[in-house]
């Protein structure tokens, strides 16, 4: 029997609520219709997980404040239920919450449930049981699965399954009777009366649902950037064309916090946003989309009722002009070759203040597994998604070999599917490779010491996230494809050899960034022997203030921290971009998450490369001109 899934995580949608009182919501082919009056709404995509609940408030404000009309945000599926039938709601979990508090300060929510959401978060807010249901085909018309967000990017690789799929997400969707409208993002033959970006209908209003502020970053790629003045004249063209809404991605991005991101993308969530990553206003992106917006506005029901004329000034210069009367009216002047103008708004810079620098150190050397000390065994290589099912980014694999020979050097060579791996023999570190977001894919070859008799081969294959999209993502694969191992000129293939597993680290498995896990091991004092797959923790008080506070490990290499059991994310300062420079050296702790004094951190070193001695526990300042 197929598992029914719950029925409000159906298609992306675009569900409006506001005030003390539920609105009724209707369009047509100009605009949203809110209690009978046309609008034109700025909107900001703006997560509740990615942020702490005690940060909502300020975040919502300092939109309203830039002159938004809508928050928006996704529904994470996979956090609110890890489990079928188990159900979490809880602290950035709670959505409701978040709801309320954009109708407590008198905004509208837009809410794009999914479940599938993409959004760079892992699995694409897919929870990981749903491959376990018979028969299931992820995202398309298969009766297990009948759920969805932006399908035209996929639609094409299911064939003639795809267009059926999206009419009956559409018919299913209206079916609800919610009262209010629908949107299918990147759709673009969405079904009547579901609208679209478009529109494709005369009845269907121009939404625009993801207007990039920046774009997210992925490790060991520079950052892409949007200027402010780019953002504000697509956005001014765009309701010179008519459109009525638009919602920024992201207005303010958050943190990706423990193991959420999607593959290769870094902690740090839209940092260069109107709201940055912190929730400090950043200039002069914030300042001239507010006044764009109150610019607007103000005119606004010029551009909603007037008729719209167009005229052509030459020399790639074009006026559209919205005509109410005789006396009244409102333009646009759009330059395509002309020099551009400067921002008048206020600017700021972000700069991060050196703060104290950690000591007491301990450390914990994790322990590398061989073949005996395995419980699940298999004669092939197993995949890495299915074996591991996303409770941990590790998975060993163990062989030994007996080595017989007075030549103790052999050529060891994985294919692996991504993401990082790290070869021991025999306890040792014998060689590390990884892939890249846009090739994930790579193969490590090196020279190994062999003994006499029995060696142990134990190889760490490590994901950075699971894929966030794509076509029939429940047959995507990662982990070692082929292992070969040549000695002399004997080339052996090892790839359907006995084969010993073991998912996650020990210290994971022991929870040993917590205050009762971290007593299960014997912690060291430091000894600055930078061994891979260290685990290091201190204690530290909080900061005095209330500025943001993130941890400085631009000398680490690759791993995750955790303050007092939380995970504050992945780090892999060790992967620089074409310029040379980590792709993030400061990683975010929400003052949310520490006591006055006695915080418990604890950090994975996975390379062995950096030393906590130069980790910094620093503020963030924003000095404005």
């Amino acid at each position: 029997m197929v598992r029914p899934l719950l029925c409000w995580f159906v298609f992306v949608a675009v569900v409006f609520s506001g005030g003390a009182r539920g609105s009724q919501v209707t369009y047509d082919g100009r605009s949203l219709i809110i209690d009978g009056q046309r609008n034109i709404l700025f909107s900001g995509s703006i997560h509740y997980p990615r942020s702490p609940p005690e940060t909502w408030a300020s975040l919502i404000s300092k939109a309203k404040d830039g002159g938004l009309d809508v928050i928006q945000t996704y529904v994470f599926w996979n956090l609110h239920e890890p489990q079928p039938g188990q159900y979490d709601f809880s602290g950035r979990k709670d959505l409701v919450k978040f709801i309320k508090e954009i109708q407590a300060q008198g905004l509208y929510a837009s809410l794009r449930i999914g479940p599938f959401i993409e959004s760079e978060w892992s699995y694409g807010g897919l929870p990981f049981w749903l491959r376990d249901i018979p028969g299931i085909t992820f995202r398309c018309d298969n009766e297990p699965f009948k759920i969805e967000n932006e399908y035209s990017m996929v639609e094409a690789a299911f064939k003639e399954r795809g267009p059926p799929y999206v009419k009956w997400a559409a018919e299913m969707a209206a079916g609800l009777q919610t009262g209010v409208p629908w949107v299918m993002c990147k759709q673009d033959d969405a079904p009547d009366p579901v609208t679209f970006v478009g529109p494709n209908s005369p009845n269907k209003p121009s939404i625009w649902t993801e207007n990039w502020t920046s774009q997210y970053q992925v490790y060991g790629e520079e950052p892409l950037l949007r200027s402010p003045e780019d953002i504000a004249f697509h956005v001014a063209l765009w309701i010179a064309r008519n459109g009525s809404f638009v919602n920024y991605y992201m207005y303010h991005g958050g943190t990706n916090f423990g193991r959420v991101a999607s593959a290769f993308v870094i902690t740090s969530y839209y940092d260069q946003a109107p709201l940055d990553e912190y929730g400090m206003i950043r200039q002069p992106k914030w300042g001239h989309l507010k006044e764009l917006h109150a610019a607007i506005k103000h005119c606004s029901i010029n551009l909603l009722r007037g008729q719209q004329t167009i005229y052509s000034l030459g020399d790639k210069r074009e006026a559209y002009v919205f005509r109410l009367n005789s006396r009244k009216c409102a333009a646009f002047l759009v330059n395509r070759g002309g020099k551009d103008t400067e921002v008048s708004t206020q600017n700021s810079s972000r700069s991060m203040i050196r703060g104290k620098i950690l000591d007491g150190w301990e450390e914990f050397i994790d322990h590398i597994p061989n073949y005996e000390d395995t419980t699940l065994k298999s004669n092939t290589l197993l995949e890495q998604i299915t074996t591991a099912r996303d409770s941990s980014d590790y998975l060993w694999y163990n062989f030994r070999y007996q080595h017989q020979s007075s030549n103790t050097k052999a050529l060891l060579k994985v294919y692996s599917l991504g993401h990082v791996l790290h070869a021991f023999v025999n306890g040792v570190l014998a060689g590390s490779a990884h892939g890249t977001h846009q090739n994930p894919r790579f193969t490590l070859e090196n020279t190994v010491s062999l003994n006499n008799g029995i060696n142990n081969i134990s190889l760490l294959s490590v994901m950075v996230g699971l894929p966030d999209s794509g076509a029939f993502m429940e047959t995507k694969g990662l982990g070692l494809r082929s292992v070969s191992l040549q000695v002399q000129q004997k080339q052996l293939i090892l790839t359907n050899s006995s084969w010993g597993y073991q998912v996650g680290l020990l210290g994971e498995n022991l929870q040993i960034y917590t205050d009762q896990g971290s007593s299960k091991v014997q912690w060291n004092k430091f000894s600055s022997s930078r061994q891979p797959l260290s685990w290091y923790k201190t204690v530290f008080d909080a900061p005095a203030g209330d500025e943001p506070i993130a941890l400085n490990f631009g000398l680490m290499g690759k791993g995750e921290a955790w303050v007092n059991g939380e995970s504050i994310g992945r780090y892999w300062v060790s992967f620089h971009t074409p310029n040379g420079i980590p792709s993030q050296t400061w990683y975010h702790v929400p003052r949310s998450f520490l006591k006055p004094t006695g915080n418990l951190l604890v950090i994975l070193e996975e390379e062995g490369r950096g030393s906590p001695l130069s980790i910094s526990l620093d503020t963030a300042s924003i000095t404005r001109v």
